[in-house]
């Protein structure tokens, strides 16, 4: 039994089918890479797996018990942290209230919440930030806020969308780095990126999916060497030539 199990998702709005008959896990220890061109209905995936979406169809499974219909919140608590395509600090509070809110998942004061923010921090080489404004962070610092308020939920599993999106070649090092320390320290992780150097380097095994259905699924060399996944990043054209 996996820590996450998606059975047979389907999610569409309307006449369209976003998300098609897709089934993956996620165990323990586990990378997991969910790749796909543009539009193929990754986001819309995660955004189901927190409910932020009502699901078509199909169930999802959280260490063996499904939450389907469950509030965002309660999913949360339950151990599934999520970071979000478009990062959106609390752009006026600084680095440490931004954590420090959202430590306050697990625990009921202050000082509990900001010895937990300043630990998360620490953790993800943010400390010496702790006093700017949230709003004043470059790119990749603010990428790695959004990890850390994530982390600060304390979650078994961790959703990451793009977090890697927009960083140069010595900040996607840095990302990796960071990306491998959090499941060494036993947080399980499903991630969609597009970043093929992230995602080939960090994945234990990938899903890949094309117009809301899988594609291929396996070890990252199968995929990346996968006829369909070629086809749906390069174009049927480019894939046989």
């Amino acid at each position: 039994m996996g820590l996450l199990e998606v059975k047979n998702l389907t999610k569409a709005f309307g006449g369209l089918l976003a998300v098609n008959d897709v089934s993956f896990h996620v165990e323990e220890g586990e990378i997991v890479g969910l790749i796909g061109p543009n539009g193929s209905g990754k986001t819309t995936t995660f955004n189901c797996i927190n409910q932020f979406f009502p699901v078509t169809s199909g169930d999802i499974l959280f260490k063996g018990k499904s939450i389907i219909g469950l509030k965002t919140h309660k999913i949360c608590h339950l151990g599934i942290g999520r970071t979000f395509q478009v990062v959106k600090p609390l752009a006026r509070m600084t680095v440490l209230e931004n954590v420090t809110a959202s430590a306050f998942c697990r625990v009921n004061t202050i000082k509990e919440a900001k010895d937990e923010a300043l630990r998360v921090l620490e953790f993800c080489n943010l400390a010496d930030q702790n006093d700017k404004l949230a709003k004043s962070l470059p790119i990749a610092g603010r990428k790695r806020l959004e990890i850390a308020r994530s982390l600060a939920t304390k979650p078994n599993l961790l959703l990451l969308d793009e977090v890697a999106a927009g960083l140069n070649p010595g900040e996607l090092d840095e990302a990796i780095d960071l990306i491998k320390k959090i499941r060494d320290n036993g947080i399980s992780i499903l991630i969609v990126e597009h970043i093929m150097k992230v995602i080939m380097t960090i994945s234990d095994r990938i899903h890949a999916i094309n117009f809301g259905q899988t594609i291929a699924e396996g070890i990252p060399q199968e995929v990346a060497n996968n006829q369909a996944v070629i086809e749906a990043y390069l174009g049927e054209q480019h894939a046989q030539g």
